[in-house]
């Protein structure tokens, strides 16, 4: 993945994004990656979203992880809370050109899922694209402040 075999993860996910998550949990240990899960240690139906995107963006806007990632069962509801957090951008990822342009463009640092939307394998390749492309700055670094500005 990239050069970013010691980055460290935290992820989070509501009951709707839970199966994934663990096999996505799974997969970036089996890369040698670290991963802080921040949600409950099994999968409960009155587990909400807000609750975990909350935890994951504070995490990464803190600067205790420099990236998260966070499944709920469309993505959206994560994105929306994640994104209220200063210093975040979470962005809805759907396929691995969506993820490297979240980076390439946006330097998002979170991640979003959509359990319901994305099998193992898609979301696999949809991570390591994510993690291994660079923000390419230049012409796209005065929009990042724009957004930096407006929180």
């Amino acid at each position: 993945m990239g050069g970013e075999a010691n980055t460290a993860i935290v992820i989070g996910s509501d009951h709707a994004g839970w199966e994934l998550k663990e096999a996505v949990k799974a997969h970036l240990q089996s890369k040698k990656i670290a991963v802080s899960d921040l949600s409950e240690p099994s999968l409960n139906p009155a587990d909400d979203y807000p609750k975990y995107s909350f935890r994951v963006a504070k995490a990464v806007a803190g600067g205790t992880f420099d990236r998260g990632i966070i499944i709920c069962g469309t993505g959206i509801g994560a994105s929306i809370a994640a994104n209220r957090v200063k210093g975040v951008r979470a962005a809805l990822c759907l396929t691995e050109e969506m993820a490297v342009l979240s980076r390439k463009h946006n330097n998002a640092n979170v991640l979003v899922l959509g359990g319901r939307l994305t099998v193992s394998e898609k979301a696999f390749s949809i991570i390591e694209a994510w993690l291994s492309t660079a923000f390419e700055g230049g012409r796209h670094e005065g929009r990042v402040r724009q957004l930096d500005k407006m929180e």
